[in-house]
């Protein structure tokens, strides 16, 4: 074959020193053909001069086009910038990935391309190149529709951004490449959920590099590196009482004009700890309340769907929100959630106030539509400051309605409810339940010494 041959010889390493830095130019013949590459270090100039020997040696074919052996084919697709590599592998996942995992991608390979830029001559603003990385290059969708001025900056981004390839020449550059993606804008290292989540987007990118032959191997799992320590209990201090919380809910109510539309929305956390994408996107038909008769009967709900806000850039359909099995559940496995007398009471009230709109849901805008996330984070931020003291306020407690479903469970948990059945209602493994509330069980420590000291007596 004419595009391959044997006749290769290997060089000294050529070092040229200039005003700034030091150059290790690496040497080389295929075919009667002179090859050079430049490193800047001259361990990494060593290693590759090396390689070339070693396979020379060995009488491997060396490819004329690209004067590397040709078993070293994933180098010269290695070639790809990593802006190109980082929409093809936002491509590849796009179809399968849930809008929410979407927004994670970007996020996660926004932040790390700061470690990947070749040059900063005609370099955009910070903020510039962020979002057109964030917003449209990682956006399968919408890549094709950015606006001009968001176009000059994809360009500059395709034309000065390093080739995969320099994660095989340069080992620190991997370092920088993780430091990049798991921290914050101003260099401090981001919360610790975020470096986890961050660090798994962007091994699951090298691997797909691997796949694709650009990467001999994923250099990140060789990399030594420290997770840091994160905590997944619930802070005890952000879960309500009783009383709290039906306070909570009368403040809710007396809000105009959406306060008492949204009652309904947030004692389902409460009494039945469903998520708000959960809530958010109930039918009526998912809802079995006892005969109004019976006030202390209990009541069923049956979930089989959630609708997560991840906005509408992020979706296939463009509406904000868009339906999704149910979290930790594969498409089609439901749960069912026991209703108790007070929010039976609850919800029947609210299906006699507001009157179905034709697509079966329970809670909607006050012009119709979907629940505007705004809203009801306005109504619990308001509900909030009229029922808990000052002191309370500026506390962890219910900060957030979603603190609401964790004081649900620890209420199951601490009524002697059995961790399956409670895991069962609230959707979790029976694992994750107890490493998450731990703390919220109330009373548990004084048994277990009660128990230790009638075994010692």
């Amino acid at each position: 074959m004419n595009d391959i041959t044997y006749d290769v010889r290997v060089y000294k390493t050529e070092t040229y020193k200039g005003k700034t830095t030091t150059t290790y130019y690496v040497r080389w013949k295929v075919g009667g053909k002179a090859w050079r590459k430049p490193f800047r270090r001259a361990a990494q100039a060593d290693t590759y001069r090396g390689e070339l020997q070693s396979a020379a040696r060995r009488g491997e074919a060396f490819s004329r086009a690209t004067g590397e052996p040709v078993s070293w084919g994933r180098r010269s697709g290695a070639e790809m910038s990593w802006y190109d590599f980082v929409c093809r592998y936002v491509d590849m996942k796009w179809k399968a990935a849930a809008p929410k995992y979407r927004q994670d991608i970007a996020r996660a390979l926004t932040a790390a391309t700061r470690a990947m830029y070749s040059t900063s001559r005609g370099k955009p603003e910070d903020a510039a190149l962020r979002s057109a990385m964030h917003r449209w290059a990682c956006n399968t969708k919408h890549r094709s529709e950015a606006p001009e001025e968001v176009q000059a900056t994809l360009r500059w981004l395709a034309a000065n951004t390093k080739p995969i390839s320099a994660l095989i020449d340069d080992p620190g550059l991997v370092r920088d490449l993780l430091d990049a993606a798991t921290s914050c804008l101003d260099g401090r290292r981001a919360a610790a959920n975020t470096v986890r989540k961050h660090r798994m987007v962007l091994s699951n990118a090298l691997d797909y590099a691997v796949e694709l032959k650009l990467l001999p191997d994923n250099p990140l799992k060789t990399l030594k590196w420290k997770p840091p320590a994160g905590t997944y209990e619930i802070d005890r201090r952000s879960v309500v009482n009783h009383d709290q919380a039906k306070a909570l809910l009368a403040a809710v109510a007396a809000q105009e004009p959406s306060g008492r539309r949204l009652v309904a929305f947030f004692a389902l956390m409460y009494y039945a700890a469903l998520r708000p994408e959960e809530a958010i996107n109930l039918r009526r038909d998912d809802i079995t309340l006892p005969p109004p008769d019976e006030a202390d009967a209990w009541g069923e709900i049956h979930l089989l769907k959630a609708a997560p806000y991840s906005g509408r850039q992020w979706t296939d359909s463009g509406a904000a929100r868009e339906e999704r099995a149910l979290k930790h559940r594969a498409a089609g496995h439901g749960r069912t959630v026991p209703i108790p007398p007070p929010l039976a009471a609850i919800l029947r009230t609210h299906l006699a106030d507001f009157v179905d709109q034709g697509n079966g849901r329970l809670f909607y805008g006050v012009r119709g539509g979907d629940l505007p996330v705004i809203t009801y984070r306005r109504a619990w931020r308001n509900a909030r400051k009229a029922a808990l003291t000052e002191k309370e306020f500026a506390s962890p407690l219910a900060a957030r309605p979603y603190d609401l479903r964790h004081a649900c469970v620890s209420t199951w948990l601490n009524a002697g409810v059995p961790a399956p059945q409670v895991a069962e209602w609230a959707g979790h493994s029976v694992d994750v339940l107890l490493r998450i509330y731990a703390k919220c069980i109330v009373g548990q420590d004084e048994l277990a010494k009660r128990r230790i000291a009638e075994a010692l007596a």
